[in-house]
C-alpha cells in the first residue's frame, strides 16, 4: 500500500521504475519505508510503502515521522559550523575550552575537529552502557551518557591516528553546542536551522516519554513474526532527530540552495577530515563526502531498533535521495544507489586496466610443508583473529575463503588481490606473524599465532577473582568450575573462557568478545584489558 502527497514531477517511466524499487514494501500487512527525492528545491517524488503502525492499520506517508538515528549527526556537524562561522567555536581547539569536566586523557590533546571526524580515540557510548547498565526504564539518556563520558579517563588510540566511528563524539559536540550558544541543542537547531528552512515537524528529543504525532513505529522480524523493536537510545547530537521526508528535502535543497547558513558554512562542514600523518578520510562533519558515478556526493545512513535511514545529496546535480525503513531491513540502504543509477548520469571514468583477481600475480606452491607452515590460530591486539587452515593443496581463511600465493610468505585473497596476508616467523620468540592488509583498513593489521592451551587446575585458579574498572563502574568476576573458567557479573549470566595462549581470552559476550590478560614484572596477574574491535585498553584491575 502506497501513499502519496506530492504531484508527480518525473515522467511516468522513470516513476515506474522507481515504484517496482520499493515494490516489496507495498502492501497493507506490513511495515516498510518512505522515500523522497529532492531536485532542486522540489520533492518530486514522495511516497510511503507499508504501514507506520501495526497496531492501527495506518499507513506510511510522506507525512510521518520516522526516527534519523545517525542521520541526525549532520545537524550536530552544521550547528558547529554555523558556531564557528559567527567566531564562538574554533574546532581546532581543545575540547577542554568547552569541556572543562572532561578528563585530561594524561594529557592528550582532544580537538573539536577529532569529534566531529571521529578521529577522537573516546569510546562509543553505547558499547560502555553494556557495562555500565542503563536507567531504571532501560533507557539510555542524555544525561546518562554525559556522566559515563565524564569517567573516561583513557582512550581508544591516540587523537587523530584514526578514523573510528564513535557516537560519543557526537554526544559531547551537543554539550559543547549547548555551553558556546547558552540554549540547548534542541532550541539552537530550532532557531539557526529548522526555522529558516520551514521545517516544522522537525525537533531533537530527548525524552523517551514524549508523545510524538505521525510517529512511524519501530519493528523487527523473527520467524516471519513481527514484533516491536524498542528504541531505548535517547541521546542528542549522536542521534535525536524526529523529522519526515518532506521536512528532509528543504535540508537537502540547503547543501546547494542555503537558506540556513551560508555556502561557507556548507563548505566547512563537508570538508573530509586528515588523519595526523595527512591522510584524508571521507568523514567530514556528520557527513561523508567523497564521489560517486564522477560527481560529489554528500552521504549518511543511521540504524537503531527497526529504524533505518539514508540520505545522499548530489550537490553540483541539484539532487538527492531519502529513504527512511521501520521494518529493520537493511536493503534500504542499497536503494539509494539504485536511485542513483537510474536518475544520476555516470560521469566517471572508466578503467579497463583494472586489476583482478585472475591477472593478480600468482605462483604455484607443490611442497605442502610450505603451506602448512602458516596453519593456526591468529590474533590481533584487538582481538581481531582469524583461523588459517590447509585443504587439497591451498590455505584458507575461516575456512572457505582461498588464499593465493604470491611467494611462500605473501599471498592475496583469490576473491580479492587487494586484500593480502603477509606471513613470518621469529625465530627468536618461535612464533609466526600475519600481516593482513586491506584498502578498507587505514593501517594494517598484525596477527600473532596462538594455540588454544591446557591449562591446569592449579594454574588456572590464578585467573579467577573479580575485576574492576573505575571508567565504568563495573566489575566481573572468574570462576573455575570443573577445569574451565567462566566470567559473569551481576547484569549477565555466567558463560565460558576459551584462552587462545596464556594472555588471550576470549568469552561468549559480543561487548567482551576478547580480554587481554595483564602481568606484573613477576607474571603476576594484575588485571585484563577489553580489547574488543574498537574498544581497547579498558583497564579492569584484578581486586
Amino acid at each position: 500500500m502506497q501513499k502519496t502527497v506530492m504531484a508527480q514531477f518525473l515522467p511516468d517511466s522513470i516513476t515506474v521504475k522507481i515504484d517496482q524499487l520499493f515494490a516489496k514494501w507495498n502492501n497493507n500487512y506490513a511495515p516498510g519505508c518512505v522515500a523522497g527525492i529532492v531536485q532542486g528545491d522540489k520533492l518530486v517524488y514522495a511516497k510511503g510503502f507499508g504501514l507506520a503502525s501495526l497496531e492501527n492499520g495506518v499507513p506510511n506517508t510522506p507525512q510521518s515521522i520516522f526516527y534519523m538515528c545517525s542521520v541526525s549527526k549532520q545537524f550536530a556537524g552544521y550547528a558547529i559550523s554555523l558556531l564557528a562561522g559567527e567566531g564562538k567555536i574554533n574546532i581546532d581547539n581543545d575540547i577542554h575550552v568547552y569541556l572543562p569536566w572532561m578528563a585530561n586523557f594524561g594529557g592528550r590533546k582532544i580537538t573539536v575537529r577529532n569529534l566531529l571526524n571521529h578521529t577522537s580515540g573516546i569510546r562509543d557510548d553505547i558499547g560502555l552502557a553494556e557495562f555500565f547498565g542503563l536507567n531504571a526504564d532501560g533507557i539510555l539518556t542524555q544525561q546518562q551518557a554525559v556522566y559515563l563520558l565524564k569517567k573516561q579517563h583513557t582512550l581508544n588510540f591516540t587523537p587523530g591516528e584514526k578514523f573510528s566511528y564513535s557516537n560519543s563524539n557526537y554526544i559531547l559536540l551537543a554539550e559543547i553546542i549547548k555551553n558556546v550558544s547558552g540554549k540547548s541543542f534542541k532550541a539552537y537547531t530550532d532557531s539557526a536551522i529548522f526555522k529558516p528552512l520551514g521545517m516544522s515537524s522537525s525537533t531533537f528529543i530527548d525524552d523517551y516519554s514524549t508523545v510524538i504525532k505521525n510517529r512511524a513505529s519501530s519493528y523487527g522480524k523473527d520467524n516471519d513474526i513481527y514484533h516491536n523493536a524498542v528504541q531505548n537510545v535517547y541521546t542528542l547530537g549522536d542521534g535525536g532527530l524526529f523529522t519526515n521526508i518532506e521536512d528532509m528535502a528543504k535540508w537537502v535543497a540547503n547543501f546547494y540552495q542555503p537558506k540556513a547558513g551560508t555556502f561557507k558554512d556548507i563548505a566547512l562542514m563537508t570538508t573530509p577530515g586528515k588523519l595526523n600523518d595527512g591522510k584524508a578520510i571521507t568523514y567530514a562533519m556528520g557527513i561523508n563526502s567523497g564521489q560517486d558515478r564522477g560527481h560529489l556526493r554528500f552521504i549518511h545512513n543511521g540504524g537503531l531498533a527497526g529504524y533505518r535511514t539514508i540520505i545522499a545529496v548530489y550537490p553540483e546535480l541539484k539532487i538527492g535521495f531519502l529513504i527512511f525503513g521501520n521494518d529493520g531491513d537493511a536493503d534500504v540502504y542499497n536503494k539509494a544507489n539504485q536511485l542513483s543509477e537510474i536518475l544520476v548520469r555516470d560521469g566517471s571514468v572508466k578503467n579497463n586496466k583494472t586489476i583482478t583477481s585472475e591477472n593478480a600475480p600468482v605462483i604455484v606452491i607443490k611442497d605442502s610443508l610450505t603451506l602448512k607452515k602458516w596453519i593456526g590460530n591468529y590474533v590481533a591486539p584487538n582481538g581481531y583473529k582469524v583461523a588459517v587452515s590447509y585443504r587439497s593443496g591451498k590455505l584458507y581463511i575461516n575456512g572457505n575463503a582461498e588464499l593465493a600465493p604470491e611467494s611462500p610468505s605473501l599471498f592475496h585473497m583469490a576473491v580479492r588481490s587487494s586484500v593480502k596476508y603477509q606471513f613470518t616467523f621469529n625465530l627468536k620468540t618461535k612464533t609466526a606473524q600475519a600481516h593482513l592488509s586491506s584498502p578498507v583498513l587505514t593501517k594494517p593489521i598484525e596477527m600473532t599465532r596462538v594455540r588454544e592451551v591446557q591449562v591446569s587446575k592449579s594454574l588456572l585458579t590464578n585467573y579467577t577473582g573479580a575485576y574492576f574498572s573505575d571508567e565504568l563502574e563495573c566489575s566481573f568476576k572468574i570462576e573455575l568450575k570443573e577445569n574451565e573458567l567462566w566470567i559473569s557479573n551481576k547484569n549477565h549470566d555466567p558463560v565460558k573462557i576459551r584462552l587462545l595462549g596464556p594472555d588471550d581470552l576470549f568469552t561468549g559476550y559480543d561487548f567482551l568478545s576478547h580480554i587481554r590478560i595483564q602481568r606484573d614484572a613477576r607474571s603476576k596477574i594484575t588485571g585484563f584489558e577489553l580489547n574488543s574491535g574498537e574498544t581497547s585498553g579498558l583497564f579492569f584491575k584484578k581486586i
